[in-house]
């Protein structure tokens, strides 16, 4: 078990380091969500919305984009690359376990994450006055979002034929979490089964969680009124439930779909 954990350190630093040598890359892990989030803001025109300045519901939401290019898109790349390079058949091969090379990958895609939520909670607080009110919420938020998006990441992988085709197999997913998620808007604006499918996404319970952990209000309605954190965590407790489930499916569908070498043997 330690040295499985040492194992995922190890190839959490070295996909870090991979990114940080990456422009293209780190352009798009790394600032792109932060320039959707800035042309978001700008669309609000200072409106406010669910009781809040749109320019802080809007940025509470923009994990949920952050979920979709440092986890998603930046993992099936990653995944897929490294399987037609052969670079995943040599690790399995290995020492490392295959729960640690998997592990490892999601830590640096975590530490991707939360890297950019502070520069995020700077931006709240500079702009909007915003500090967190509850951080171990927002953690969560960021740990689940991460086990998620990494096992679909994984899944998609396995569907993906090369990496130069990935940019389009992430496709569907992406705009789907750009549309569906309430990033930009409350639940409460998309008529009746438009939001019952996009409560159940798996990037709108980290953004109702992460929205509700900056703010300190009750987002997981359309109310919007001052909770709590014990308040916090019982109005949560539905969203967490919807991502565990959510991790028995992507995990289901990671095992049956990556592939640890080529697609075409």
């Amino acid at each position: 078990m330690k040295t499985d954990v040492l194992h995922a350190v190890r190839l959490a630093r070295l996909d870090l380091t991979l990114v940080a040598r990456n422009t293209t890359v780190l352009f798009n892990v790394l600032l792109l969500p932060l320039l959707l989030a800035w042309m978001y803001t700008g669309a609000q025109g200072g409106a406010e919305v669910a009781g809040v300045p749109g320019g802080a519901f809007v940025l509470t939401g923009v994990p949920g984009l952050m979920l979709g290019f440092a986890v998603f898109i930046n993992l099936v790349n990653s995944f897929t690359a490294r399987r037609e390079e052969l670079v995943l058949k040599r690790l399995r091969g290995g020492q490392p376990s295959a729960l640690a090379v998997m592990a490892g990958s999601g830590l640096g895609a975590l530490a991707l994450l939360l890297g950019q939520m502070v520069l995020l909670g700077i931006w709240l607080h500079r702009t909007e006055g915003v500090l967190p009110a509850n951080v171990p919420l927002i953690l969560l938020a960021a740990v689940l979002g991460v086990i998620v998006f990494g096992l679909l990441a994984a899944a998609f992988s396995g569907l993906t034929p090369n990496a130069e085709m990935a940019q389009i197999t992430v496709l569907p997913v992406l705009m789907v979490m750009l549309l569906g998620a309430p990033i930009a808007f409350p639940l409460d604006v998309l008529p009746g089964p438009l939001g019952t499918v996009s409560g159940l996404l798996p990037v709108t319970p980290v953004v109702e969680m992460m929205r509700t952990g900056f703010l300190g209000a009750d987002h997981f309605s359309s109310g919007g009124e001052a909770l709590s954190t014990a308040g916090q965590w019982v109005a949560a407790l539905p969203s967490i439930g919807i991502m565990v489930v959510w991790i028995g499916v992507t995990g289901l569908l990671a095992r049956w779909l990556f592939r640890w070498e080529p697609r075409h043997g």
